[in-house]
């Protein structure tokens, strides 16, 4: 028992003997300051120290974004984009698992994999037999009078009635017709040898589709027009039109020139489609 006393005593006192921590200027060994120290209170601010060293460590990392460089970190740009795989990951599942339902189904019917249902054929042709003499044709008074009421309001409507159009189709271009129109050859157009530059104008009102440069034709321009009517203009030296734009009959659309590689001079190739079908163009335009 004593021993454990003075084992008891001797760690106290160890702890608690007072030291001085003296800092000297190393030429004139004059003091500059000192400071009183135990064991005990070097422990206890070690151990503070070291736990605030800790917490601060711990609020960086967590807080701010050098938690990123720290390896095992992951940035929220990429965890953004992680959840975001996620969610098209599970859409394009479902688009999967519809598909595979529906291709299921189409191989069940290629296959014959199908459910037939039986019933009976005369049944069903005997209960959509109709008797005839037992309906009765004859219009009612009540329709008789609303035909009438029907008829009397529709005689002066405009859109009810047939008007004739009449369709009238200019020249392009005048000169002299170098090539005829020659369905044989697959020529379905006319060449129109005339000057250079010369103004090409529209055949009639309609809507330009189509307004590009082609290697073969050079510059080329399509007008859609009512009726069904088609109209295409082939070597241009230039377009004055775009795609989508209306244009007049008659209104300039392009200069005629030699572009492309089946040019053979200044001239206009005019084709005119009627239903999806090439129409000689001399039967509608007088081109001298």
């Amino acid at each position: 028992m004593a021993k454990k006393e003075k084992r008891t005593k001797y760690f106290k006192k160890k702890l608690l003997h007072k030291y001085r921590l003296v800092v000297l200027n190393e030429d004139t060994f004059e003091e500059r300051f000192s400071f009183k120290l135990n064991r005990l209170n070097v422990f206890v601010f070690s151990t503070f120290f070291a736990f605030f060293l800790i917490t601060i460590t711990t609020l960086i990392i967590a807080f701010t974004p050098l938690r990123e460089y720290i390896p095992g970190y992951s940035s929220t740009s990429l965890k953004k984009k992680a959840t975001d795989l996620t969610f098209k990951t599970d859409s394009l599942q479902q688009v999967i698992n519809i598909n595979e339902q529906y291709l299921a189904s189409i191989r069940k019917v290629l296959t014959g994999d199908v459910k037939t249902v039986d019933f009976n054929k005369d049944s069903i042709i005997e209960a959509a037999k109709i008797d005839a003499s037992q309906i009765n044709l004859n219009a009612s008074r009540q329709d008789s009078l609303l035909r009438e009421k029907v008829s009397q309001e529709d005689k002066y409507n405009p859109l009810t009635g047939y008007t004739e159009v009449s369709f009238v189709l200019f020249a392009p271009v005048k000169g002299t017709i170098s090539e005829e129109y020659n369905p044989k050859e697959k020529h379905f157009a006319v060449d129109i040898v005339t000057v250079k530059d010369a103004p090409v104008k529209a055949t009639a009102d309609g809507t330009v589709i189509f307004a590009e440069w082609t290697a073969d034709t050079g510059y080329v321009l399509i007008i859609e027009h009512s009726n069904n009517l088609i109209s295409v203009y082939k070597h241009n030296a230039a377009l004055n039109k775009e795609q989508g734009e209306l244009v007049k009959a008659g209104e300039v659309i392009a200069i005629a020139g030699n572009t492309g590689e089946l040019s053979t001079g200044p001239h206009l190739h005019f084709e005119l489609w009627s239903e999806g079908y090439p129409i000689n163009p001399t039967n509608f335009i007088d081109f001298d």
